[in-house]
């Protein structure tokens, strides 16, 4: 019997194995073939040069920013990583979980429960510190009930979510021999679906939206996105301004959820500017960015439900767990989600990067005004204290977007390229 059972846990390892190579493969193929590698033809975009477009007062002003909030905002990356760590190769969520009483789902839950109540404690006081230096340099708004209620809300959000995943994980791996395939299945059709939910339903738990009023700005915005050729549900405006003084716009959704979201601090700048910023956003909808995003997204989240399976022996030994059905493994869970997160971000900055400088030349290609490109990002680089030039560390660990010197360079180059007066 003990052989059998043995031959069998070989055999299943080995099927999930080639299902996890297959996965991997399949997204692989899936961000190469969707990433827009070059925005513009090779050679063609001249190196950055940050102090061609800002004084050296903004230069030196971005630097202090960033060295102001670093600190909390790299301590808060370290101790989010050990305290996965923790989880994963140690018995500290293991026994602290199996503390816990009542019934298994009833431990599952208050297991995500408070293992993230534990590192939001330890992180809050990083959080008040970043929040304040946000303060000092005039980019919040919110007062404290404000900020703690968002924070508090994010949690709630994360919380629920996380629930789902762990306690549809152990309770496949109670009633499932090879829980890997449902559980990847699900973690696909949820990825997808909180895709489709996000915008109308968890959105609006941290901004009030609002159509944005007729007018000539409202008028020019549709034609621009009928021009493009884009179908947009609606132009909406987001009271960004009660929490900061920061200028953005974004796109979300997709099908009939997909709308252009403007922050009513960006009114405030001149409407060639506005009508750029909202070009930009034309362009991730025109290339279908978020539908991209959300396959890539479902087929990593199946991927990592594999791998999951894959590492539970080795993970198990070491933190003391029978099997993944044991309620005591939220804390692997958790410690293993966390720990892809993070691994996975250098990565999916570098495809966002692209992606981003692909919607920098709709933007371009649809108003032919590098010119105004170049003072949108100036004011956007001023406005949000953008780091204009980050150290290899920070822009492989944060930068979602290519700095603002490498956005105006590919608009000189676009600029010469289509015959238009440089900047």
């Amino acid at each position: 019997m003990d052989d059998r059972r043995q031959e069998a846990g070989v055999r299943e390892r080995r099927e999930a194995g080639v299902a996890l190579g297959v996965l991997g493969v399949v997204v692989l193929a899936v961000v190469a073939f969707t990433t827009p590698w070059r925005a513009l033809p090779p050679g063609t975009v001249p190196a950055p040069d940050p102090a061609r477009d800002f004084t050296s007062l903004q230069l030196a002003r971005a630097a202090a920013f960033d060295a102001a909030t670093g600190p909390p905002g790299y301590l808060s990356y370290g101790l989010g990583l050990l305290f996965a760590g923790l989880l994963v190769l140690t018995p500290f969520g293991a026994r602290l979980l199996g503390r816990l009483r009542g019934p298994w789902w009833l431990r599952v839950l208050a297991g995500v429960l408070l293992l993230t109540a534990i590192l939001q404690a330890v992180r809050w006081p990083l959080g008040v510190w970043y929040e304040i230096r946000l303060r000092e340099w005039g980019l919040s708004t919110q007062d404290w009930a404000a900020w703690t209620g968002d924070r508090l809300k994010g949690l709630g959000v994360s919380v629920v979510l996380t629930s789902i995943m762990v306690l549809a994980v152990v309770a496949l791996a109670r009633r499932v021999r090879r829980w890997w395939i449902p559980a990847a299945a699900g973690a696909f059709a949820l990825t997808v679906a909180a895709s489709f939910v996000y915008p109308v339903v968890f959105e609006p738990l941290f901004n009030d939206f609002r159509p944005m009023p007729d007018g000539p700005l409202r008028t020019a915005l549709l034609a621009m996105a009928e021009r493009d050729g884009v179908p947009v549900d609606d132009v909406l405006v987001a009271d960004a301004s009660r929490r900061t003084t920061a200028l953005n716009a974004y796109v979300s959704g997709f099908g009939a959820t997909r709308r252009i979201v403007v922050y009513d601090t960006l009114l405030t700048t001149p409407r060639p500017e506005v009508e750029l910023v909202v070009a930009h956003e034309l362009g991730h909808a025109a290339h279908d960015d978020v539908l991209s995003g959300t396959l890539v997204g479902a087929l990593g989240a199946a991927t990592g439900a594999v791998l999951l399976f894959a590492l539970s022996g080795p993970v198990r030994r070491r933190t003391g767990i029978a099997s993944m059905a044991d309620p005591r493994a939220a804390g692997v869970l958790l410690g293993l989600v966390s720990l892809a997160g993070v691994l996975s971000g250098p990565a999916q900055n570098v495809v966002s990067r692209h992606v981003e400088a692909r919607a920098d030349v709709h933007a371009l290609d649809l108003t032919r005004a590098p010119a105004t490109f170049v003072a949108m990002q100036n004011r956007l680089a001023g406005a949000n204290l953008s780091d204009l030039s980050p150290d290899v560390v920070e822009y492989v660990l944060y930068a979602s977007h290519p700095t603002a010197p490498e956005r105006i360079a590919l608009a000189r180059a676009w600029a010469r390229l289509n015959g238009v007066p440089e900047p």
